[in-house]
């Protein structure tokens, strides 16, 4: 082979293998436009399940409700409160009578992958600031199987303005 003729193979290969790849990049923009789609669907459709479990068990304080969205499994990280459904019945009855004026404000609500993270401003009704709270619940086939947190008093008198929510 010449340079010239070289060059021309060369030149040809290059374009046979620009125009695959642009074809191929035209067939697969779809699929990830469409699982990019269904992603942001169900991250949508986990935060709505995890905000509906919690202003149940929490706000409400209505276990038959809270339930309803508890998977099969449901496994605490808290180490105060006990696993499965009987654990959050238990958590439950204990803020009935020990805080029937507790509330959680949801200030913003995070979600990726199969895990939902809420901040939350918890209050008793009892005219102190209250709480910051970081819940993190893990969502599976559409049901809150897994729960952690971290809890933090809110005090008096901060050492900045920022505030914590």
């Amino acid at each position: 082979m010449t340079g010239t003729t070289c060059n021309s193979v060369t030149a040809r290969r290059s374009a046979l293998i620009t125009g695959a790849t642009m074809a191929l990049a035209l067939l697969v923009a779809p699929l990830t436009a469409s699982a990019a789609d269904a992603s942001a669907k169900g991250l949508e459709a986990n935060k709505k399940v995890v905000v509906a479990f919690y202003d149940a068990a929490i706000n409400r304080k209505d276990y038959a409700a809270a339930a309803s969205y508890l998977g099969a499994q449901y496994k605490q990280h808290n180490p105060t409160a006990a696993d499965g459904a009987e654990g959050l019945k238990g958590f439950i009855d204990f803020l009935k009578a020990r805080f029937p004026n507790q509330k959680g404000e949801i200030k913003s609500v995070i979600a990726e992958g199969d895990k939902v993270v809420l901040h939350v401003h918890s209050t008793r009704g009892d005219g102190t600031p209250g709480r910051a709270i970081i819940d993190i619940f893990r969502v599976e086939n559409g049901k809150v199987v897994e729960h952690w947190d971290v809890i933090q008093d809110i005090p008096e008198k901060a050492a900045n303005a920022n505030g914590m929510f």
